[in-house]
Parts: structure tokens; sequence; C-alpha cells
């Protein structure tokens, strides 16, 4: 994608957003070895159990959270183009949920070579829970 144009940027444009579909329990797992998560609650049912948050393994909030950057990049068609995101995790998101992904610009700032673009973003599960909500700043050029 060749990422939002200046001039088509204004405060309350919609970021694109993205459904992530039945966050998959062998993601997690694989997520977890990676991250060197040694917290159970991301692999062991009975964990999850005993922890009391339910029946299903939970996902690592920075794998939820990349789903939020992974849409800020596909809008601005850069890695480098998202200058800064901020987030709070308000709720689990576990294997199985879908998850929708969003934002709005809230603020634009024209720069050398394009403009800074405020935005507030968040994770939603599909079932109306707002897992992340967070700020990020993208630079798009003109």
């Amino acid at each position: 994608m060749s990422g939002a144009l200046t001039g088509d940027v204004a405060v309350g444009t919609e970021l694109p957003g993205r459904t992530v579909h039945g966050v998959a329990v062998d993601h997690i797992a694989v997520m977890a070895l990676v991250l060197q998560d040694s917290n159970p609650i991301h692999w062991d049912l009975d964990a999850v159990r005993s922890a009391g948050l339910g029946d299903r393994e939970i996902n690592q909030g920075g794998s939820t959270l990349a789903y939020i950057q992974a849409d800020l990049v596909d809008w601005a068609g850069s890695r480098s183009a998202v200058r800064s995101l901020t987030a709070r995790f308000s709720a689990n998101v576990f294997a199985g949920d879908d998850v929708l992904v969003g934002g709005t610009v809230t603020a634009v700032t024209a720069t050398d070579g394009g403009v800074l673009a405020s935005c507030e973003v968040w994770a939603d599960r599909t079932d109306g829970v707002r897992a992340i909500t967070g700020t990020a700043e993208v630079f798009l050029r003109g």
C-alpha cells in the first residue's frame, strides 16, 4: 500500500481498520516462546482457570497491540512513519476472539515534507469489549 495522502487527512479521518479473525491458539503459544513469556495463561488452560480468567488461552497484550501497529503501517505506507504509539491495556483477548482495530485522526500538524497526524487508536473484541486504547503520531509525506 502506498499510504495515505496528506491532502486526504483531516481531523476526524478514520483509519482503514482491520479485523483479525479468530486469534489462533497456535499463534499465542508461538509468541509466548518467541517473547520468552513464561506466564502459563498463554498456553495452559488450568492456569487460566486457576487465575479466574475463563477457559481460553490469553493473547499477549503486545500481540494485540501489533494489530494496531499493522493498521497504522498499512495506512501510512511505512513502518518508519509511525513516530509514536502508546497504549492502555484494559481487557484480555482470548483464543478464538475476533479483534477489530481502528482509529481516528485527532490533529494534523504541517511539517517539512508532509504532516504529522495525531490519532486515537483502539482494539476491540467483536463482542464489544475494548481491549486497548491509545494514541499514535504518524508522519505522512506530502
